[in-house]
């Protein structure tokens, strides 16, 4: 299989040398803006750089892989559904909804593969969730926690390209809550605060984030996120049910420290980022797409599970605005 990967920094270097190492890819072809980037990522995976995005639709790929700039990716899905590729894109589609509906409108018309990267279902402590909560273990379900903290903020340049922490951050917890769960959200109430770094502030955008979401069958959630976790890179899921409550995310490497004389001990090597922490869900997610592509395995994440996790993402933004609870329904793209 030839594969076509676009985009070669931090995330496409690593989607690089997994899928260079993977026994079904025989050929892997990457592109990036940055040719020289490109051509050492090629270089220290064996693989060949393309001179630009261009040839990876010209130079006959079976798929391609999309992990660029995040305001490449509609305009690039759109590309490889109207060359009828399959397509595995880093989240999100776009970072607004009309974006975001327009590239899923041309995979749509095309028939295409398009695979969002939602890594943390391929986590598997959340599929250990995921299958605990579907058998009953838990009983009725009651409260969800779901925590992001990240250990350093982005570059100040990143911040007005991010789509803001709901949209960049907390997006993926409202989609590993429906994905665990199995329900939707209905409502929303969140609120933020830019009382951090000045950076923040001139973006128009928050360092901390928090809300409470109500799911279709009365079951409570919240989600908080933040850009300023000096202990360590903090991704949790709490499952509360009547019968029992589960943890996602809770090892020795958890930066969290009890103050009780009993307590676990302190945690003195916390993960340090996204990629060290879901580093073998990232391989498996590409590992789901290679066998989507050899029609060996269905879909598990397509564009619209990314439309969902934007329309709550869109809602908690608009909550965090208006100072009110916003409906899902509120929000244009729905079922």
């Amino acid at each position: 299989m030839r594969i076509g990967l676009i985009g070669t920094g931090r995330i496409g270097t690593f989607h690089a040398e997994a899928l260079s190492r993977h026994r079904e890819v025989g050929s892997l072809v990457v592109a990036d803006t940055d040719a020289a980037r490109a051509a050492h990522v090629a270089d220290r995976t064996g693989s060949t750089a393309a001179p630009s995005v261009d040839e990876i639709f010209s130079w006959g790929v079976d798929a391609v892989v999309i992990a660029s700039a995040t305001s490449a990716h509609a305009d690039l899905i759109s590309r490889a559904a109207r060359a009828g590729l399959p397509a595995f894109c880093e989240k999100p589609i776009a970072l607004d909804l009309k974006g975001t509906l327009s590239a899923l409108a041309e995979v749509d018309s095309a028939g295409t593969v398009l695979q969002l990267g939602f890594m943390r279902r391929f986590d598997a402590g959340y599929g250990a969730a995921r299958d605990l909560v579907r058998s009953g273990a838990l009983g009725r379900l009651h409260t969800v926690r779901a925590i992001t903290s990240d250990p350093v903020p982005p570059a100040p340049e990143y911040l007005p390209l991010s789509g803001g922490l709901y949209r960049d951050c907390l997006v993926h917890d409202f989609d590993i809550m429906r994905w665990v769960t199995g329900r939707e959200v209905v409502e929303v109430y969140a609120t933020g605060s830019d009382a951090g770094p000045p950076m923040f502030r001139d973006a128009g955008d928050i360092d901390t984030a928090a809300a409470v979401l109500t799911l279709d069958d009365g079951t409570l959630a919240t989600a908080t996120a933040t850009r300023c976790n000096g202990a360590g890179y903090d991704v949790r899921m709490e499952l509360a049910g009547e019968r029992d409550q589960f943890a996602v995310g809770l090892d020795d490497r958890t930066p969290i420290t009890s103050t009780e004389p009993k307590g676990p001990p302190r945690c003195d090597n916390p993960w340090p980022g996204f990629l060290e922490r879901f580093a073998p869900a990232y391989e498996a997610e590409l590992d789901a797409f290679i066998r989507v592509v050899g029609g060996e395995l269905e879909n598990p994440c397509d564009g619209h599970e990314a439309l969902h996790a934007l329309r709550i993402a869109e809602a908690c933004e608009l909550s965090r605005l208006e100072h009110r609870p916003v409906r899902l329904e509120e929000i244009p793209g729905g079922l």
